[in-house]
């Protein structure tokens, strides 16, 4: 199994960033950001998780982080309205980081006025754009991602069970595999795995970049104290790039 391009970069440093944030007081920031995908997804979708496959995601999600179920059941409940609470909106913003990274910027706020002067501050604080709605979408597609433990099953295993259940990739990091599904099959080949008793660490409905700007240790910490800053705004849910690190840079970085 090979790591594609579109899989190497971001990918591999937001797994990094996601067990840092587990053992640090980034913890807090983690349970409002998934807080907030499950009130905006029991908005949307209404709050029962087997009529809504977002909300059914949001609420995995939280659960991954150990979130109380009384938290989580809170957030629906103010999703749906039966719980008085801030309106919260979805925003996405475009832009570019130094050396030509594209950026996606996934906010969900109860002020778009201050979240976009946020924003924008951060781009152009630190080497960067905020360009127009479409202007770096175009070079992303949705996807859906699943971590999975190397150890939970051999490379043999996981590959028939995730290719038959309609992933299409299959790839190996250090220590987990990383299926890769079209957006329609992400729940059934997660499905799959759970009946299989195959354990998932991480799985998300994700933006992909489709083309990847390749990094150097100096060009990469210029660009992830741009990512990092943003993904630290309190109204910013997620941030995609499409840069690319060798395995070499990214263990400097990781240090």
């Amino acid at each position: 199994m090979t790591v594609p391009p579109d899989m190497s970069g971001h990918s591999k440093w937001s797994t990094i960033k996601r067990k840092k944030a587990a053992t640090d007081s980034a913890r807090a920031k983690v349970f409002t950001k998934h807080i907030r995908e499950i009130t905006l997804a029991a908005r949307a979708g209404g709050g029962d998780p087997n009529t809504n496959p977002r909300l059914r995601t949001a609420i995995g999600g939280a659960k991954s982080v150990n979130m109380p179920v009384a938290n989580i059941e809170r957030a629906i409940q103010k999703g749906t309205g039966e719980l008085a609470g801030s309106l919260i909106e979805e925003a996405h913003y475009e832009g570019y980081a130094p050396h030509g990274v594209a950026i996606l910027v996934e906010c969900a706020t109860d002020n778009r006025n201050r979240t976009t002067s946020d924003v924008r501050l951060v781009f152009s604080k630190y080497g960067g754009s905020l360009g127009a709605a479409g202007s770096v979408s175009y070079l992303f597609r949705p996807r859906g991602l699943i971590e999975v433990p190397r150890d939970a099953a051999s490379e043999e295993q996981l590959l028939e069970l995730a290719l038959q259940a309609g992933a299409d990739d299959v790839t190996t990091g250090a220590d987990c595999f990383e299926v890769a599904t079209p957006p329609a099959a992400f729940e059934p080949v997660r499905d799959a795995l759970t009946a299989r008793g195959i354990p998932v660490a991480h799985a998300e409905l994700a933006r992909v970049a489709t083309v990847t700007v390749r990094l150097d240790e100096s060009e990469a910490r210029a660009v992830l104290r741009v990512v990092e800053l943003l993904e630290d705004l309190d109204d910013v849910q997620r941030v995609c790039a499409n840069f690319e690190l060798s395995d070499e840079v990214l263990a400097k970085l990781s240090r």
